[in-house]
């Protein structure tokens, strides 16, 4: 049975840019089971009600700009997979989510960025699931829970956010900046709620967390977190880093995870 995993994938230029988010992000794929497909479900694509990519050779969206031209070189061939895209339809509705497919969608940097460094043969096909902005971290729960069969099936659902995410400060930094401890407390106040499973306390994290208005102005990608706990459980802190001194690098493993990634989240959980 795969895990599920919420990954932060930082700014766009991350595989450009060595550091310990990359190394680890690197690492990930000899610390899992070869997955038959991935279900991305990215910070970047926002829509009313659910949406799946159907086109089975989804295009690369470079969808950000003020970047190093080596950037928007990159690219990442993945075939889609039809037969998942309507699988996962199946289980929305079954759920009372409303889905759709939509064939002419590719991957956004939020889903191919970090995919870049898991899979980089990009030879693993993937669907990509979007998110509703304008619904709370219960429904995005909820929405996880509709998933858990996938696992079963060999696939991995891969969420894709970021821990902390306020980009009106992001020029304000250098790539190697410290964290401001504003950004540090909202971190570790969320991987303790997380680690003691507080369910009630995630759910409504803008009124209680330090500095979460400061660290999520708006909800979207800390959204992607809650349909990775609502599929696979309980979730288990694997990385932490931190890049633009703003932007925490946070990897969470939930559910079943393989011996390998159980032990490098002990180790990372001795360090912090």
């Amino acid at each position: 049975m795969q895990p599920t995993l919420f990954v932060s994938h930082g700014a766009p230029d991350l595989p450009l840019r060595p550091s310990a988010a990359q190394d680890f992000l690197k690492s990930l794929a000899n610390r899992l089971e070869p997955p038959s497909a991935i279900l991305c479900v990215s910070a970047h694509w926002g829509s009313r009600d659910p949406k799946l990519s159907s086109s089975p050779q989804p295009t690369t969206i470079h969808d950000f700009s003020g970047f190093p031209e080596a950037l928007y070189q990159l690219s990442y061939p993945a075939p889609g997979n039809p037969e998942l895209a309507s699988r996962v339809a199946d289980l929305l509705q079954g759920s009372g989510f409303g889905a759709t497919l939509d064939p002419q969608r590719g991957l956004d940097h939020g889903a191919w960025n970090p995919l870049l460094m898991i899979y980089p043969e990009a030879q693993i096909p993937v669907v990509q699931l979007s998110m509703q902005p304008d619904r709370d971290p219960e429904y995005h729960y909820r929405l996880g829970q509709a998933l858990i069969p996938l696992r079963q099936e060999n696939v991995l659902l891969l969420a894709s956010g970021s821990i902390t995410h306020n980009l009106s400060c992001f020029r304000h930094h250098q790539f190697d900046d410290p964290a401001p401890a504003w950004v540090s407390e909202f971190a570790e106040w969320l991987q303790q709620a997380l680690q003691e499973g507080r369910l009630a306390d995630l759910f409504h994290y803008q009124e209680i967390a330090p500095f979460a208005v400061e660290n999520h102005p708006t909800d979207e990608h800390l959204l992607p977190l809650f349909v990775a706990l609502g599929a696979g459980g309980p979730a288990q802190l694997l990385h932490s880093s931190t890049t633009y001194g703003i932007l925490n690098m946070g990897v969470y493993g939930c559910g079943d995870l393989p011996r390998s990634l159980q032990e490098v989240g002990h180790r990372q959980l001795v360090q912090v």
